[in-house]
Order: C-alpha cells, then sequence, then structure tokens
C-alpha cells in the first residue's frame, strides 16, 4: 500500500488515497494500530483515508492511533487539502471536504505556480463551522445550556473546564505552569471522565496575552499531540468565553502555531495553519 506521511505544526498522520487503495472497512482499525505504531510501523498520530464523496470534493476517513474513528480533525484536514492538490486530484483552490458528516469549506495558500508549474499547498485556511457548546451535544454531563468555567474533580483536584465541540469533544482547561505539567499522569483520566459519554480531548491552556495563548492537548485515543487543529478552535472559543482573550488569538502549540478567528456575527470559526507533507513510502499491510 502507497502512503504519504504529513504533518500540521508536527500533528502528524499517515494519508492513504482511497481513489487507488481498496482497504475493507473491517480491517482499518489493525492497519491504523500497526502503521501508527512509531517503533514497528511508519510513526503517526493515526491514519487518514482520502476517499471520493458525494457531499463534498473528497472525504476525510480518520482513525486515532488506537485505531478508533474520530468524527474531526482540524490538522488533517489541512493536510488533506494539501495531498489532493499537489497529486493533481483538484485543480481549486477553494474546495470542499466531508469528515464524519461535517462538510467543511477549505482556501487553499498555494506557492510556486507558474505558467508550467502548479506549485505547491503551503497553508490552508478551514472554516471550522459554529462551536457547540449545549452539553448534551458536545457531549459532557453538566448542567444549563453551556459549560463554561465548569468545576469537575479529576484524581481528588479540582480543574475548571469549558466544553465545546468542533465536531469532536473538548474540555478546555485554564491553568498556570502548562508547559511543566505533567500531562501524561492526568491527561487519560480526563479523557476517560464518567463525565464524557465519548471520552474527550483535553486542552490544558495559559493565557500569554489578548493575543496570544499556549495550549498542551491530550487526545483521545493518542495521547498527547504536538498540535490539535479542533482544540486550537475550541480553546479560542472558551478563551472568548471565559472573556480572556479577543475574538483573533494565536494558539501556540508544541508544534508550531494556529491561527484562529471566531467570528461572533457569523459563529463561525476559521482556522489557518501550515500543511507539510514529510515523506511517502510503500508498506506492506
Amino acid at each position: 500500500m502507497k502512503f504519504t506521511k504529513m504533518q500540521g505544526c508536527g500533528n502528524d498522520y499517515v494519508y492513504v488515497n482511497g481513489f487507488v487503495e481498496k482497504i475493507a472497512t473491517e480491517d482499518k482499525p489493525d492497519i491504523v494500530r500497526k502503521l501508527s505504531d512509531r517503533h514497528f510501523g511508519i510513526g503517526g498520530d493515526g491514519v487518514i483515508f482520502i476517499n471520493p464523496a458525494e457531499e463534498a470534493d473528497f472525504e476525510m476517513e480518520m482513525y486515532n492511533a488506537d485505531g478508533t474513528r474520530s468524527e474531526m480533525c482540524g490538522n488533517g484536514i489541512r493536510c488533506v487539502a494539501k495531498f489532493v492538490y499537489d497529486k493533481g486530484l483538484t485543480d481549486e483552490e477553494h474546495i470542499t471536504i466531508v469528515s464524519g458528516g461535517q462538510v467543511k469549506y477549505l482556501d487553499l495558500t498555494v506557492e510556486g505556480k507558474t505558467a508550467t508549474e502548479r506549485g505547491q499547498v503551503v497553508k490552508v485556511r478551514v472554516n471550522m463551522g459554529s462551536p457547540i457548546l449545549e452539553p448534551s451535544l458536545v457531549p459532557v454531563v453538566a448542567e444549563g445550556d453551556k459549560a463554561v468555567d465548569e468545576p469537575i474533580v479529576v484524581q481528588d483536584k479540582e480543574y475548571r473546564m469549558t466544553c465545546v465541540s468542533m465536531g469532536n469533544p473538548h474540555a478546555v482547561v485554564f491553568m498556570d505552569g502548562v508547559k511543566d505539567l505533567q500531562i501524561e499522569a492526568v491527561g487519560p483520566y480526563f479523557e476517560n471522565h464518567e463525565r464524557f459519554p465519548r471520552r474527550t480531548n483535553t486542552e490544558f491552556v495559559e493565557i500569554v496575552d489578548r493575543q496570544n495563548v499556549f495550549m498542551r492537548v491530550w487526545e483521545r485515543g493518542t495521547g498527547e499531540t504536538l498540535a490539535c487543529g479542533t482544540g486550537c478552535c475550541a480553546t479560542a472559543v472558551a478563551c472568548v468565553l471565559n472573556g480572556l482573550t479577543d475574538e483573533k488569538v494565536t494558539v501556540n502549540v508544541l508544534g508550531g502555531q494556529i491561527e484562529i478567528e471566531w467570528d461572533r456575527e457569523q459563529n463561525l470559526v476559521f482556522m489557518t495553519g501550515p500543511a507539510v507533507t514529510v515523506f511517502e513510502g510503500e508498506v506492506e499491510c
């Protein structure tokens, strides 16, 4: 099977062209676990299959490293956009991609384009849609019409979380000392907490100023990653809801920077960040 390794701010996945590679759905979880293994496989935060779609230009079929499906991946969808343009699957610089039943609209920034060269995508802006705040839809067990600055007890310690879905569930926790946080000691307990029926991604966020924050993320089914696009979106929304930043914010992650804007008038979140091809190859699976 041919593959392409790609990353967005260090959030790396193995990408497979589903137009060419035909793999039975029931075989994919096992294949994903093997390919994602950083010692015995290719290595990555998961595997993304790029497929034909009826309701959009392309489908992103995303799996976490543990073989479970996920609804959305912000860094992944940018890399899918780069893949389909750079590989000549589309000539358009404005495309749609569906993932988990959600259609997203993407604007591609292409560099090196000439009369004879098509250039390559270096950056992608994604309309990530409206944030979901209703607890039952995030989902999270909480009272009221939204979970903002909500107390949660994890390992006998109380934290304050703001819960947002960007098509997948997020719990954003504001705190000091994020760089020194022993995230592997607390992340799994958030992920599997009884208040999250479908588990959760958890963002630990430190405010720098009104335009900048620092974030580390524990992703369900994977563990700590260098970036999480939907997590950056959820973080920006949570920042605004708590009055901590402006509506445009740079989220600094371990793998780089992602620009987020929550347009309150339209109630739409826009994410802009890089997409990079690392290498390509062929593997037996």
